[in-house]
């Protein structure tokens, strides 16, 4: 009598099989890019790592350069989806920039690999995130919501900055960028850790202290509650 033959696998079952596997093999790529930068990461150790073979990486992501675009992808992917979370409609003007400086504050902070990826990304002058056409097509929500913020700052009077969307992004993610990137030899210059528990609340509150005065800087008094 012949054996019965296994019911094969639904595809369903292969397809999230599959998804698990390529975000593993991402979780550790983006250790080893962020610890290693993209020259001196190696696929076999991410693969070793991983206890599978190159072969496997390259079978879903083709080369160590799409993997490493890939990584990009998912960080920046990350925070996008954040900020498309972010509610502040319900905010007065002043409360939802600083609203948006904490969450921006909060996502570098809390994503140090993030730092790392987007500094080894610019050494290579972006190559990879212009090559992407999931890059390239990824809008930045937080640019719309700023936007926004600044032009129902402007119609109330209470913003006075001439100021675009895409520069107060540049200002405040440059700050909440050094804190993370520079921490090392900032601490070695000045003896001072700006990522030490202790004084987060400070440098998170002068974050959103700094934007405010910035946008209401003919308007004395306004900003902090």
């Amino acid at each position: 009598m012949a054996a019965a033959v296994p019911p094969s696998s639904p595809p369903a079952k292969r397809t999230r099989d599959a998804a698990r596997t390529q975000g593993e093999i991402l979780d550790v790529a983006t250790e080893e890019f962020a610890r290693m930068g993209y020259a001196g990461a190696r696929v076999d150790e991410i693969a070793a790592r991983m206890r599978t073979t190159k072969r496997m990486i390259y079978y879903y992501f083709g080369s160590k350069d799409q993997l490493f675009t890939a990584v990009l992808e998912r960080a920046y992917k990350v925070i996008r989806h954040e900020e498309q979370q972010l509610d502040v409609g319900h905010l007065d003007p002043v409360s939802a920039i600083r609203r948006l400086a904490e969450l921006t504050f909060d996502h570098h902070e809390a994503h140090p690999d993030f730092i790392r990826l987007v500094s080894i990304e610019n050494i290579h002058e972006a190559q990879h995130i212009g090559a992407s056409p999931s890059l390239a097509s990824l809008s930045s929500p937080a640019i719309d919501v700023i936007a926004s913020i600044l032009e129902t700052g402007r119609e109330q009077g209470v913003f006075t900055a001439e100021v675009d969307a895409v520069d107060l992004h540049a200002m405040i993610s440059s700050f909440c960028f050094f804190r993370v990137s520079n921490r090392h030899t900032f601490r070695a210059l000045f003896g001072r850790d700006l990522t030490e528990a202790p004084r987060r609340e400070h440098y998170r509150t002068m974050l959103g202290d700094m934007v405010i005065s910035y946008l209401t800087s003919d308007l004395p008094g306004v900003g902090r509650s």
